[in-house]
């Protein structure tokens, strides 16, 4: 059996993960829209989005609209098929054990 992700099987990442994954290809989510579906401090947002950013994957766009700074997130390839190599190993882990 292959072993979890161990950069998404953290509960805040793996959240992130999920509400990113609910988006079609390409599309992103703005960090204060992320944060409130989290419910998440900015703090602690911004340092599991680093981690996840680190190992590509997602991708944070910073752009200027009107005068103010606005963040984007989104999921890359990458984060995606380990989205889906995750919850395929979980779903093996759960019926081995059950």
């Amino acid at each position: 059996m292959d072993e979890l992700d161990p950069v998404i099987h953290v509960q805040a990442r793996l959240r992130i993960v999920t509400i990113l994954d609910t988006l079609g290809a390409g599309d992103s989510l703005s960090f204060p829209r992320l944060q409130a579906l989290l419910g998440a401090t900015s703090g602690n947002l911004a340092t599991h989005l680093r981690k996840l950013e680190d190992s590509d994957y997602i991708r944070v766009r910073k752009v200027i609209e009107g005068r103010a700074p606005v963040t984007y997130i989104a999921l890359t390839d990458d984060g995606r098929h380990a989205f889906r190599r995750y919850k395929k190993n979980l779903r093996a882990l759960l019926e081995e054990t059950s």
